[in-house]
């Protein structure tokens, strides 16, 4: 395989990088990556920022290694390799009563991604991060060989990955449990909230009846109405939930999306203004939703529109996204809402969500706690504007998701997540010579 330089970025459309790329078909193309100089694998590039890009060093584009080397129909345990995503479980599975049992907002990442990030969804307070659903994966070092990894082998590799950022080794394989389901529906709720403890009031009584959940809250909403907002509660609907009409195809799969997003709109195009008729019209349309969903729609929203991160200008956004502890949890989420409503920071996106309890990996991002994300155009001021937020967020108890960060520097991140020495010490183990980084490792310090 000869690389090719390319320009790669995160998905906020930031930071553009170029690197020299190549995309592995084989194990044996992925052995031959490791000649290159200052590898870094990379899925289908939905992290937010500089996770997955790596300056004028190599970056290993899995997305060709996407095959699914085994199925057991039975207990739904998939093995499959770490370039697939779940577009592609849904696709070839759903059909057949089986659904990706832990899922972001998006189904176009892949589980090789997937367990870097371990990436969490709605219904974490119920089922956890990603690695609940992994059983085992397979893993090329740096020095070439290939170990398998589990919670019984080679335990603290398996851990310390789970947010690791492909900093360990190039993930080749998994096996995962897919959730048995009736439909590709959910019987959902939407319950409208005029403020922020109406709104926590609501996502504290929905864990007792719904798996899953997330609040949509009024970006621009301030004073008495602050933390205004739609909450969305769901549960995977069951063959006699579903309406006459919908039973004659009870599996039934999503369309791929027809609306895109074709060139980058203007940067004043999102504006207090814009964002106001916006927020309405959100609003309406959460509040209004039907009492059956399909999973596009309930988990999916975004990925209905292609290409849907250029709405944001050529210069990008940052998703910002913490977590903070339930102890003075309120109070805590007021202060920051309330500090972004005065900034000069016009945030588009405000979704607020619960934690529950659980282990992660070592870097993992959820602890139990209220988990909140905005994302916020970029602009001149926005950088010293998320380092003062950071700063609130760690006072607090809380940390930032390293899977969407931006900005975030190594002294910050260190007193966020101070298991990163027991962290560093597995990569001295596996990675001494520090043959995978990434601009990410480079900032917050995760190299040796």
């Amino acid at each position: 395989m000869h690389p090719q330089e390319e320009t790669l970025s995160g998905w906020g459309n930031i930071p553009a990088n170029t690197s020299k790329v190549v995309y592995p078909r084989t194990i044996q193309d992925v052995k031959g990556t490791l000649t290159l100089d200052k590898l870094l694998p990379r899925g289908l590039g939905r992290s937010y920022a500089d996770q997955a890009t790596n300056l004028n060093r190599s970056v290993v584009k899995m997305e060709k290694l996407n095959r699914f080397i085994s199925f057991d129909q039975e207990k739904g345990i998939l093995e499959c390799e770490a370039g697939a995503n779940l577009e592609d479980i849904i696709q070839y599975l759903a059909p057949r009563g089986w659904f990706p049992m832990i899922t972001p907002g998006t189904k176009y990442i892949t589980i090789g991604g997937a367990i870097a990030n371990d990436v969490h969804g709605k219904a974490h307070h119920a089922d956890g991060s990603f690695v609940n659903c992994v059983y085992d994966f397979t893993i090329m070092l740096a020095d070439g060989r290939i170990l398998k990894a589990s919670r019984e082998e080679n335990s603290d590799l398996f851990w310390a990955n789970f947010g690791g950022l492909g900093l360990l080794g190039t993930i080749l394989t998994a096996r995962i449990q897919l959730r048995k389901i009736e439909t590709t529906y959910f019987v959902q709720k939407a319950v409208a909230a005029k403020n922020l403890d109406a709104m926590l009031d609501a996502i504290d009584e929905s864990d007792k009846d719904y798996s899953s959940s997330v609040a949509w809250l009024d970006s621009m909403a301030k004073g008495a109405s602050l933390g205004r907002g739609v909450l969305t509660m769901g549960n995977h609907a069951k063959l006699a939930d579903l309406p006459a009409n919908l039973k004659a195809d009870p599996l039934k799969l999503g369309k791929k999306a027809k609306l895109s997003v074709p060139f980058y709109l203007p940067s004043f195009s999102l504006n207090t203004l814009s964002v106001k008729v916006l927020n309405t019209a959100l609003y309406i349309m959460q509040k209004g939703g039907k009492p059956i969903a399909h999973y596009d729609k309930f988990f999916y929203p975004l990925d209905m529109i292609n290409n849907w991160n250029r709405g944001y200008g050529k210069r990008g956004f940052i998703q910002y996204q913490f977590v903070i502890p339930m102890e003075n949890g309120r109070e805590n989420i007021r202060k920051i809402l309330t500090e972004i409503t005065k900034s000069n920071c016009v945030p588009f996106l405000n979704v607020l969500k619960k934690f529950g309890k659980g282990q992660g990996g070592l870097l993992s991002f959820p602890f139990e706690g209220y988990t909140f994300a905005i994302d916020f155009p970029i602009k001149d001021q926005l950088k010293p504007f998320t380092q003062k937020l950071d700063q609130m967020v760690l006072s607090m108890g809380g940390r930032i998701y390293l899977g969407k960060d931006a900005y975030l520097d190594e002294a910050t991140f260190k007193a966020m997540y101070p298991q990163y020495k027991e962290w560093l010490e597995i990569k001295r183990k596996y990675d001494p010579n520090n043959v995978f980084s990434s601009d990410l490792s480079r900032r917050i310090g995760l190299e040796l």
